[in-house]
């Protein structure tokens, strides 16, 4: 599966390997962000986790033993610098570094990468040379076809004496686009005269079936295909036995990766979108696009239940983490010490926000806690304090002389203050503790 942006995240890419692709691509990450970003195991979901904590713990990254030797990350880059230091970092928990020299697009372009690298040549040879001087794991890289097959086997030829041990071309120049016919007769010219692999891309509108992707390959007599849009559509293309599955099935069995990997709804709702195509026209399509949050999502395809039950779990797993590491760290001592609060108006409670418990956002601890305020005490604001501990956070909400902090660590600031709101909730009686130790949101620690 080739690199997709948005779409090549960990859900879509471990479909594709159960389907049958034998490479995956993840979407392309620019040297920059991945540079930005903090090696993290998440002991919730299984994963290895590359987080930028500058943006709100922003997860660039996210990878599992499953892929571990089938997944090629794609690197922006025009810096060998910079290149090398992004490449090192990823080394030991992904199969293979690509390098994307073929994308046209603006963005990359004036930041002197995709094409405009390939345009360079001495800078393009010299980032390849030295990441695979510097790496233990192969690099290969992404071009465009030149204007004459003389021109493209030449770069090409240019660009093996690097080391790389395979290249992806692009059927097409970087004026042209998918509208446009691809050349698979350049690729094959290509391929016949050099030694490293050639792996041919830009041919899904000649690719309906599994068994086309065989005829595109004999075409371009390229040792592989690469597949981005055809997958995109349906990534089921990638079956060996040619039996393609109804779309809504795709999209259950990508919906159920998404979740168990706790995949943003935006992006879920991205890919499902490109899934659905013409089907967003219908009462489902129309009850999908207004979803905005992944149990809404997951309710119009009849996954509801699935993904509440995984998000409790997945809440309960990282609370279980927590008391672990309390335990071990001898800290079952008094909670305010841990949480360093010295005055006798705070209140504490092991209370954890999970998102599934509620519907509309108007049903949100902080929406509750607003809505009775402004009925009882208009004049009472709400202030919210967030502390950082690694790469969690807590927050502290200060109301009428009272402080109401949850010990929970949460993965985001959001999430956090609704924890400290629904610990004010649960002590201005607009909750009880009953309802939250029913619904998992509540876990008694012994004294």
């Amino acid at each position: 599966m080739a690199p997709m942006v948005r779409v090549g995240t960990l859900p879509m890419r471990l479909l594709a390997l159960e389907m049958g692709a034998d490479l995956v691509y993840t979407e392309e990450l620019i040297d920059f962000k991945l540079l930005k970003c903090k090696r993290i195991e998440n002991k919730v979901l299984n994963t290895i986790d590359f987080v930028d904590e500058s943006e709100g713990n922003n997860v660039v990254f996210r990878t599992c033993e499953k892929e571990k030797s089938k997944v090629i990350l794609q690197i922006g880059t025009a810096d060998v610098g910079r290149a090398v230091r992004a490449a090192k970092l990823v080394e030991n928990d992904v199969a293979g570094i690509d390098i994307n020299m073929g994308c046209p697009k603006e963005f990359s372009v004036k930041g002197g990468m995709g094409v405009a690298l390939a345009a360079n040549l001495p800078k393009a040879k010299q980032i390849l040379s030295t990441l695979v001087k510097a790496l233990k794991i192969p690099v290969t890289c992404k071009i465009r076809i030149k204007k004459t097959v003389e021109e493209t086997i030449e770069h090409v030829k240019e660009l093996e004496t690097t080391g790389i041990s395979a290249i992806a071309i692009h059927a097409r120049t970087r004026d042209e686009r998918p509208h446009h016919k691809p050349h698979p007769e350049v690729i094959k010219a290509v391929c016949q005269e050099v030694k490293i692999p050639v792996i041919c891309n830009g041919g899904s509108k000649e690719i309906e079936k599994h068994s086309d992707i065989y005829k595109y390959k004999e075409l371009c007599g390229a040792s592989s295909i690469m597949i981005a849009r055809a997958a995109q559509w349906n990534v089921s293309i990638f079956k060996k036995d040619g039996k393609m599955e109804p779309v809504l099935d795709v999209i259950q069995k990508y919906l159920k990766y998404a979740i168990d990997y706790d995949s943003t709804a935006m992006n879920t709702k991205y890919c499902i979108q490109n899934i659905l195509l013409s089907l967003q026209e219908s009462e489902m399509g129309r009850r999908f696009l207004d979803a905005q949050i992944m149990e809404q999502i997951a309710e119009v395809f009849g996954m509801k239940e699935y993904c509440k039950k995984k998000q409790l779990e997945q809440q309960m797993k990282q609370a279980e983490l927590e008391q672990q590491e309390n335990e071990i760290s001898n800290d079952i001592e008094p909670l305010k010490k841990r949480l360093k609060l010295i005055d006798d108006d705070t209140i504490v409670e092991n209370i954890y926000f999970i998102r599934s418990n509620y519907g509309e956002s108007h049903d949100l601890p902080k929406s509750i806690l607003h809505l009775f305020l402004l009925k009882n005490s208009p004049n009472l604001k709400p202030k919210y304090k967030i502390e950082k501990d690694g790469i969690h956070f807590r927050a502290t909400l200060e109301l009428n002389g009272k402080k109401y902090v949850s010990t929970s660590l949460e993965k985001n600031k959001k999430t956090a203050e609704q924890c400290a709101s629904l610990v004010a909730c649960l002590h201005l009686g607009l909750v009880t503790k009953q309802e939250l130790i029913a619904n998992g949101s509540m876990k008694i620690i012994e004294s």
